[in-house]
């Protein structure tokens, strides 16, 4: 049973927010894909799967990281890190929640999985690119959204422009409350060599993040009003941007705990995306 505990940990399902950072723009896909009426079958296995992916990728990033995060403050007590288990089990346990996901989109159509191994493979690779990316944020944002081209296929069997104009808007998101989740370990990140959006934005990180959510929003805008939706989409963007306003005053001080609350709190961004999607199509 403390095993078990330990790899909750590992896998962070006791921090459920970097599944909500996931699924919101993942459900938000489906509903597009789908004019509002998406399967439930389709539903249940993103939302089980959003959940798989994130802890499979927690795992490899404790990983990668192993010997880099007991230089960090706010990590040097994870289960991998302190010792508590070993390296080898933080990929048997990545292998099988990555094979247990892989199996639930088995019943779907070929190129969703294809989809999900290149999500597998992104997923896999994102920790070892703050080892030379400037903005490993960047490609997060990819692997974040990656849920949103695999919705358009499950759903439509191809993919759309929409799509990766949503693809693009997430990169743009996740830049920003990925940066301000960064802001948090700045100092033992510079003192360890990894590279992060926050040490390459270095003055500029509150500008950049505002500008990363100006850009995000900008296009999800369009990519709605070019699909005609209405007042409920709206609505949901007008509570965005107010989200996002809401942050800049958090992070505008640059204190650890304000940058923390602000990247967490852009859970509530992300629903209000949704529910001004979903609520648009159920009311228009």
């Amino acid at each position: 049973m403390q095993r078990l505990k330990l790899y909750w940990q590992l896998t962070r399902f006791d921090k459920p927010i970097g599944i909500l950072l996931l699924l919101w723009p993942t459900l938000s896909a489906l509903w597009l894909a789908s004019a509002g009426r998406p399967d439930t079958t389709i539903v249940v296995i993103f939302c089980i799967g959003t959940a798989l992916m994130r802890a499979a990728g927690c795992a490899v990033n404790d990983y990668a990281d192993r010997d880099f995060d007991r230089h960090v403050q706010r990590t040097a007590h994870r289960p991998l890190t302190s010792g508590k288990i070993a390296a080898w089990e933080a990929l048997m346990v990545a292998g099988i929640l990555a094979l247990a996901a892989f199996m639930l989109i088995w019943p779907l159509n070929s190129l969703t999985k294809l989809l999900s191994l290149a999500a597998i493979v992104i997923a896999a690779s994102y920790p070892y690119f703050k080892r030379f990316f400037a903005l490993p944020q960047a490609y997060l944002g990819i692997a974040f959204g990656f849920g949103i081209p695999m919705a358009y296929a499950a759903v439509l069997n191809q993919i759309p422009a929409s799509a990766w104009w949503l693809l693009l808007a997430n990169v743009f998101w996740a830049l920003a409350y990925d940066t301000e989740y960064a802001m948090v370990d700045r100092e033992d990140d510079v003192k360890i060599g990894i590279r992060t959006s926050a040490i390459t934005f270095g003055r500029y990180d509150v500008a950049a993040v505002m500008t990363c959510y100006v850009a995000s929003l900008a296009i999800i805008s369009y990519v709605g009003s070019s699909l005609g939706l209405g007042y409920w989409f709206a609505a949901g963007i007008v509570v965005a941007c107010g989200c996002a306003a809401y942050h800049y005053f958090l992070i505008r001080g640059r204190e650890r705990e304000a940058c923390f609350y602000a990247f967490r709190h852009n859970n509530w961004l992300g629903c209000a995306l949704f529910v001004g999607i979903a609520a648009d199509f159920a009311l228009h």
